[in-house]
C-alpha cells in the first residue's frame, strides 16, 4: 500500500501547489495530511473544487482535485465545459467505490462503481487505475505529465486499500451534544412526520435510534435530502415533513436551502447537525468556522432559524415553534466522531426502505383526506 506521506511528497516533488476536493475514505490518508496545509481548500462540492483548481492553474499554480467517484457527476459540467473547452489541464484523483465488485460496497455505490470508467472513456478523458505501489503512482503521474503537455486533464482512479490512512488531528472538543444525543432528541419530537435523513452516519444514527417506516434513509445523493423533503412538503401540505441534514451535505447544495426559503412550505422543519466534519469518510473538516445557520435561514426566507447547543435548548425551541407555520431551520452544534452506528443495509435493502416509506406516506395521505 502507498503511504500517505509518499503520496503527498510525490505531488510536491512534481510541483503541485494547490489542492482541493471532497473527501472519500479511500483517500483519507492524503486528506489528513493536506488539511494541515494552507495550500489545501476543502470544497463544498466537487464542481467547486474543480473550478478552484482551474483558477489556480490559470494563475500559474499546478493544481490537484481529490474526490469520490459518487461525486463525479458534480464535476462533469466544469470538467467538460470549462477545463476541456478551454484546455486547462488538471490532475484528478477519483476513488473507485463500488468497483470492481458492487457487492463489496454499499448499494448506492453500485451504479457509479460500474460506470466510472465508461463515463471517462465516453468523454475522452485520459485516466489510469492506481495499484498499491509507489511505482504505479510514479507511472501514472508520468502519464499525467504527458497529458499536461497536450493540454489535457488526467484522472488517477483509486481503488480500495491502495493508499494508506493517516491520523486526523482531533480538535479541542467544545460541543455539549454528540451525534447520537442530537438524533435522539430530534427523534423524540418527530410524531407522525415523514422524515428524510441525509447520507452517511446521520441516516445510520437515526436507524439505530428509531427505525420506522416513515423514515427514508437517504444513503447516497449527498446534499439532496432537502430536495426530497421540499418535494414532499409542497405536494403534501397537510403532512409534517422533517429533514435531518449534516453541515457538509447542507453546504454542498445550498441552493436547496434557498429554494425552501423562496417556496416557504409551512409544514417543513429542517434540522442541520453541524460538527464541522465529514464523519462518514474519516473526520475531515468541512469548514474552519461554523456557519451562522440562524442568520442564513432567515436571509434565505425560512420563517425561523435557531442554533442550539444542548438537548434542553432543542426541546425548548421545538416547543416554541410547535404549531407555528414553517419552514423552520434548527441547527444543532455537535461534537465530531462517536460510536459507529449500525448500517441500514444490515436490516433493509434500499428498495425495502423506499417501499415501506411509500406505504406509510400513502396511508398518511388517506388519513388527511376528508
Amino acid at each position: 500500500m502507498i503511504s500517505a506521506e509518499f503520496f503527498c511528497a510525490e505531488l510536491d516533488r512534481r510541483g503541485y501547489g494547490f489542492f482541493s476536493g471532497v473527501p472519500c475514505s479511500f483517500l483519507k490518508g492524503p486528506f489528513a495530511l493536506l488539511e494541515q496545509r494552507d495550500s489545501y481548500v476543502p470544497a463544498p462540492n466537487e464542481g467547486i473544487a474543480l473550478s478552484m483548481a482551474a483558477g489556480a492553474e490559470l494563475g500559474g499554480t499546478r493544481a490537484v482535485v481529490l474526490a469520490q467517484n459518487s461525486g463525479l457527476g458534480n464535476l462533469l459540467d466544469p470538467l467538460t465545459s470549462l477545463t476541456m473547452a478551454y484546455e486547462i489541464p488538471l490532475l484528478l484523483f477519483v476513488s473507485l467505490r463500488g468497483w470492481p465488485h458492487a457487492e463489496d460496497d454499499e448499494p448506492h455505490h453500485a451504479a457509479m462503481g460500474a460506470g466510472t470508467i465508461g463515463v471517462l472513456e465516453a468523454l475522452g478523458v485520459a485516466h489510469g487505475i492506481l495499484d498499491p505501489t509507489e511505482e504505479s503512482l510514479g507511472g501514472l503521474l508520468d502519464r499525467a505529465e504527458q497529458a499536461r503537455r497536450e493540454r489535457r486533464s488526467f484522472v488517477v482512479l483509486v481503488p480500495a486499500k491502495t493508499v494508506d490512512a493517516h491520523p486526523v488531528p482531533a480538535p479541542a472538543p467544545d460541543a455539549r451534544m454528540d451525534r447520537q444525543g442530537a438524533v435522539s432528541v430530534i427523534a423524540g419530537h418527530l410524531g407522525d412526520a415523514l422524515v428524510y435523513s441525509t447520507t452517511g452516519m446521520i441516516s445510520r444514527e437515526l436507524f439505530g435510534v428509531v427505525d420506522a417506516p416513515r423514515n427514508f434513509y437517504m444513503q447516497g445523493s449527498m446534499g439532496h435530502a432537502i430536495g426530497l423533503g421540499l418535494g414532499t412538503a409542497l405536494n403534501r401540505p397537510a403532512q409534517d415533513v422533517v429533514v435531518i441534514d449534516g453541515d457538509g451535505a447542507a453546504v454542498m447544495h445550498l441552493g436547496g436551502l434557498a429554494l425552501v426559503g423562496e417556496r416557504r412550505p409551512p409544514n417543513l422543519t429542517h434540522f442541520v447537525l453541524d460538527n464541522g466534519a465529514y464523519d462518514s469518510t474519516g473526520g475531515q473538516r468541512t469548514r474552519a468556522t461554523a456557519m451562522r445557520w440562524d442568520e442564513l435561514a432567515l436571509a434565505a426566507g425560512y420563517r425561523t432559524g435557531r442554533v442550539c447547543r444542548t438537548a434542553e435548548e432543542v426541546t425548548a425551541h421545538l416547543g416554541e415553534i410547535k404549531g407555528r407555520p414553517g419552514p423552520h431551520l434548527v441547527a444543532l452544534h455537535i461534537g465530531r466522531g462517536g460510536a459507529t452506528p449500525p448500517r441500514v443495509t444490515s436490516a433493509h435493502t434500499n428498495a425495502e426502505v423506499r417501499a415501506r416509506f411509500q406505504a406509510a406516506a400513502t396511508e398518511a395521505r388517506k388519513e388527511d383526506l376528508p
